[in-house]
């Protein structure tokens, strides 16, 4: 005789079903932001604070240690902070054009090799970036630009995954019929472009923006092969010359804790201020559906 089902059966298991994804989401945040909070919390702890306890509660030495920060070399983190934002704003933007465009194409035009094209193209999303550092100052010192911020800059303008993500998302939300309307209407395809094409792939240019700028932002092994001036170095290279004189000097360490903690809050506020992009678009389409 079969079991009859019961209320409370059924109530279990959505419960369960609920219980156990919000659990790993749980897991995975806490994984994530705890390293977080530790830094946040290590920033504002002096010097005998930092090695002698390892608790979460703040400290007294955050005034102190940004004094000190700002003050290393002479205002050498301020240098740094600015060539970052210089790599990370430039770069992104650049890149952020060239996807728009190579994404585009690829996805509007019927040319010769153009399979072939976007088969490269995902060959160089599987490619591993570091895997690339060495040839590309191979490439810079051939052509006398190692060294200098153009050495950071122009492979980073080139993203095979932001051109394919372009790709996608032109294929998506432009509209074919649009297109032909505007070129009966007699417009040139880089006034369609300009005016009917990036307008429609703004959130897919916002999310290859905000994906470039961190990647840039957080980037070591390029900056870290391709310069030799201090004056030149991004963030993660200046703080990583830190804690290697860190061993030679303990204080250098609440500096370099200090610094990661503030290189922190640009990509907070780029995140918080890109939002309101893709929420628009969540509301246009609401709209139009």
């Amino acid at each position: 005789m079969a079991r009859p089902t019961l209320a409370h059966d059924t109530v279990r298991t959505p419960l369960l079903s609920k219980a156990i994804p919000t659990a790993v989401i749980l897991v995975g945040a806490l994984y994530c932001l705890v390293p977080v909070a530790w830094v946040l919390v290590a920033s504002t702890k002096s010097r005998s604070e930092l090695f002698t306890t390892f608790t979460f509660a703040p400290g007294t030495g955050l005034i102190d240690n940004l004094h000190d920060l700002f003050a290393y070399g002479g205002g050498q983190y301020t240098t740094w902070a600015l060539n970052s934002l210089l790599y990370a704003g430039v770069g992104a933007v650049l890149s952020v054009i060239v996807s728009a465009m190579a994404g585009y194409g690829l996805a509007k035009y019927q040319f010769r090799g153009r399979d072939l094209v976007f088969y490269a193209i995902l060959a160089g999303v599987l490619i591993p970036g570091i895997t690339l550092a060495i040839p590309q100052y191979l490439l810079m010192s051939q052509i006398g630009f190692a060294g200098s911020y153009l050495s950071v800059l122009l492979p980073v303008i080139v993203s095979p995954f932001g051109i394919y993500l372009c790709r996608v998302f032109a294929a998506a939300s432009v509209p074919v019929e649009t297109i032909e309307a505007a070129r009966l209407d007699g417009a040139g395809e880089a006034r369609i472009f300009t005016s009917i094409g990036v307008p429609m792939m703004i959130p897919g240019m916002v999310t290859v923006f905000m994906l470039q700028f961190v990647g840039i932002w957080n980037n070591f092994l390029l900056p870290f092969i391709m310069l030799s001036d201090e004056n030149k170095y991004p963030l993660t290279v200046g703080l990583y010359t830190l804690l290697a004189k860190g061993s030679g000097e303990a204080s250098l360490y609440s500096l370099a804790i200090t610094g990661a903690m503030l290189s922190i809050i640009p990509l907070v506020a780029l995140m918080l201020f890109l939002q309101r992009f893709w929420q628009l678009d969540l509301i246009s389409g609401s709209l139009k559906g």
